[in-house]
């Protein structure tokens, strides 16, 4: 039998399982991480808006339909946390703003919508940094107090990292998934570009937004994905791609991934890059993978220039009206938005046809590959007054492709790192199936909840 005491610790599957065998209720299961909330949510801020009431008396309507034998699949009450940047229309959406302070929205983003059809609870909001950009707020690295859990999905990684919710959303416009994942040793997953619609959520820049989640393991990670997608005939491509056929293509050969440095590859830590190069070493010793080393054109070294200038310029557009007063916004903020005074509109348009360029070139390169493994971050989580180094994120962001931070180090003994394995647009799937591989092989494992040293 389970210990009702530590149900807060399983993942979302096992959690599932679970309550599908009826060895534990969706009410014990909510009663769980509710408590682990109050326990440590008081000093690492991970959640910013929740009722304890509203949830427990969602896991009881399930409990009941469940009783009654109707279907409460395919998320049987798993609660899921969201990042406060998603409109939900029974808690306040504040993006991490003053300025947006108590604004209710009075509807739900499609994503959310997705979650509760699928029964799923929604857990609470999240800590995001402000308007999802690079302030960061009040959430701490559960690790060590003093550095960055990640922006800006810093609340979402944190609260997956802790236990306070198996499963969360959160989104990423250069790396703000990856990099929060890495500092704070969890899986987290960005879907390919137009995966997940992205209806009912705060706009920074429309070719870079994309929505993805934290889990602590792969099939969580899978579970996920399947609920809240896009599926159906009004998506060809997107079914092409996540056919069975399609799929069993790949399993008469061995997987074909390649390491890439980046031009960003410098910036990392000797010790980064020793972690890295072990793990391509220990996994191409294991005989399971075709591994090589590759490198990208010379065109993807321009990427972080270019992502700023599109990323600047779409700020300070879809901003203007709190950037009236220096004093409304913090100063990163207004910092980067300053320098969109210097974009044209001609230069802007040029940024974007470099995108487009980009993804095409990305999209040929994969035509002799299947997976890439790059750096997730160029550093363990930095202090929190330290600008992070420049990492290869936001290359994969641009060219729209899946990504997922794999933990790669152990989180009991030192600060967390991850792996980034990055896949062909829409070969989502495939790479869920790779690292799905690696994590059943043991070459990697899954995320433990960690509870911070410090008492609470």
């Amino acid at each position: 039998m389970t210990s009702k005491n530590h149900i807060f610790q399983l993942n979302a599957c096992k959690l599932i399982d679970l309550v599908k065998s009826g060895e534990i209720s969706i009410t014990e299961m909510i009663e769980s991480h509710l408590k682990r909330i109050n326990q440590i949510n008081p000093v690492l801020n991970a959640i910013v808006n929740h009722s304890p009431k509203q949830s427990l008396d969602t896991a009881k309507i399930l409990d009941c339909e469940k009783k009654d034998g109707k279907d409460i699949g395919p998320l049987y009450g798993i609660p899921v946390g969201i990042k406060d940047i998603f409109n939900t229309y029974d808690f306040p959406t504040e993006m991490g703003s003053h300025l947006w302070k108590n604004f209710e929205s009075g509807n739900d983003a499609r994503i959310v919508s997705n979650i509760r059809l699928g029964n799923g609870i929604i857990l609470g909001k999240t800590e995001t940094a402000e308007f999802a950009v690079h302030a960061l707020g009040k959430s701490k690295n559960p690790y060590d107090f003093s550095r960055s859990p990640g922006t800006s999905s810093s609340g979402s990684a944190i609260a997956v990292a802790t236990g306070m919710s198996p499963i969360t959303i959160g989104t990423q416009t250069a790396g703000s998934i990856i990099r929060p994942a890495s500092y704070c040793g969890v899986y987290g997953f960005k879907p390919s570009y137009g995966l997940i619609p992205r209806t009912g959520m705060l706009k920074t820049t429309d070719t870079l937004d994309q929505i993805g989640f934290f889990g602590r393991n792969p099939y969580d990670l899978g579970l996920f994905l399947d609920v809240v997608r896009v599926k159906g005939k009004n998506y060809p491509y997107v079914e092409k791609k996540f056919n069975q056929k399609y799929l069993n293509s790949f399993k008469s050969r061995k997987l074909r991934i390649r390491f890439v440095r980046t031009h960003v590859w410098d910036s990392a830590t000797n010790e980064v890059q020793k972690r890295i190069l072990q793990f391509v070493d220990k996994i191409n010793s294991s005989g399971m993978y075709d591994i090589k080393e590759v490198e990208l054109p010379e065109i993807f070294s321009n990427a972080h220039k270019v992502h700023e200038t599109i990323y600047a310029k779409s700020l300070a557009y879809y901003f203007k009206n709190e950037l009236e007063k220096k004093s409304l916004v913090s100063d990163v903020f207004y910092k980067l938005t300053k320098k969109a005074e210097s974009v044209s509109i001609p230069k802007f348009n040029d940024a974007l046809e470099y995108q487009v360029k980009l993804r095409h070139i990305l999209d040929n390169e994969f035509d002799n590959f299947d997976l890439i493994i790059s750096l997730s971050t160029a550093d363990y989580a930095p202090l929190r007054d330290i600008e992070e180094k420049p990492d290869p994120s936001l290359i994969w962001t641009m060219c729209g492709n899946p990504a997922i931070n794999v933990p790669i180090t152990d989180s009991t003994n030192n600060l967390p790192l991850g792996i980034q394995i990055i896949g062909k647009r829409y070969d989502d799937e495939l790479l869920l199936n790779c690292v799905k591989s690696l994590y059943d092989s043991e070459m990697i494992s899954e995320s433990k909840v960690y509870t911070p040293k410090t008492s609470m």
